[in-house]
């Protein structure tokens, strides 16, 4: 399969990561590196965006920040969920125009689309039914930031896109257990079990829902190619086309630390949406694919861990409060299969 002609070359060019102290912005920061690109980051705390933007004068934005968590967060701060990254995508999309960016890229999330959306899920998915209720305030901001782009693109020309990712693991994440996602929360409470010499591991809900995770690595080299490659009103979906139960996540997850003890679902626990496999032909289309295997990209994530921890045991344990986040990227739920 031939790739897509090349619409927007980044050599030479400003370009700005908003966002770059996540996850996914430090891995775009590391994908960047052999582009040939000016990169420009910001602190949040630093002064507005309009005053940013207008010392800058970066020509592309990835837009890539934003307050993420899971099932408990998104519950008990509804009005931060979606006022803030309402705000993130309003300020910065609006500004960008008026300081000559010539090309954005918004970083929306799977989660936008229906609860109960026919599988695979497509992009012309979004806005046909109910959200799962467990993330709507997240899910609205993001909808928001993505009809805002396609907004700017009809009335002012911006080339602006937005890119649907599934969900991501992979250095950087949060393994806090307090507030991590499935992945991450499995590795942790599975490097804890493993050197507290526990018979079980708990794994929140029952197992069942079936999940896509990509690599951040992937996701980051992805977001280069639409960037460079795509330039259209319509969402692009970017994920693996594959899914596994988070019951079989959690034996590979164990397999892969060393944890030989047995597995325990907690039915009391939410299962969220069912399942949630993203359409990816449009991307392939295009002619890009993930290089990272399930396996090898949660063998390279425990790897990290193991060596972003200062005492191992400590570090992975929450459950009495004495967690801590290695390199936090987001606040979320414990164990959630978002």
């Amino acid at each position: 399969m031939s790739e897509a002609a090349t619409l927007y070359p980044l050599a030479g060019k400003r370009v700005w990561v908003a966002g770059h102290g996540g996850m996914v912005g430090s891995a775009l920061v590391r994908r960047l590196q052999s582009e040939g690109c000016e990169l420009q980051i910001a602190n949040r705390r630093q002064q507005l965006v309009e005053a940013w933007l207008a010392r800058k004068r970066p020509h592309a934005i990835f837009l890539a920040a934003a307050k993420v968590g899971g099932i408990n967060a998104n519950n008990t701060r509804p009005a931060e969920f979606l006022y803030d990254n309402l705000m993130i995508a309003a300020n910065i999309i609006n500004a960008a125009p008026t300081f000559g960016v010539e090309k954005l890229l918004f970083l929306g999330s799977s989660c936008v689309y229906p609860k109960f959306a026919p599988q695979p899920i497509t992009e012309d998915a979004l806005l046909t039914g109910p959200l799962e209720p467990t993330n709507q305030w997240y899910a609205i901001a993001k909808i928001a930031g993505a009809q805002l782009c396609q907004a700017y693109r009809a009335q002012y020309g911006c080339d602006f896109i937005t890119a649907m990712p599934t969900n991501l693991y992979g250095p950087g994440d949060n393994f806090d257990l307090r507030s991590s996602h499935a992945m991450p929360a499995l590795i942790a409470k599975a490097h804890r079990a493993k050197f507290e010499g526990a018979r079980e591991l708990v794994v929140w809900g029952t197992g069942r829902p079936m999940r896509e995770f990509l690599h951040v690595a992937d996701v980051a080299d992805a977001l280069v190619f639409l960037m460079k490659h795509y330039s259209d009103a319509g969402l692009v979906n970017v994920g693996v086309g594959q899914d596994i139960a988070i019951a079989d996540l959690a034996r590979l997850v164990a397999e892969v630390v060393g944890f030989r003890g047995a597995l325990r679902f907690d039915p009391s626990m939410p299962d969220g949406t069912p399942r949630k496999l993203l359409d990816v032909s449009k991307l392939t289309g295009l002619g890009w694919r993930p290089r990272m295997a399930l396996r090898a990209g949660i063998e390279q994530t425990y790897a990290w861990y193991r060596a972003h921890l200062d005492v191992a045991p400590r570090a992975a344990h929450a459950d009495a409060g004495r967690g801590r986040a290695v390199e936090p990227r987001r606040e979320a739920e414990i164990g959630s299969p978002r």
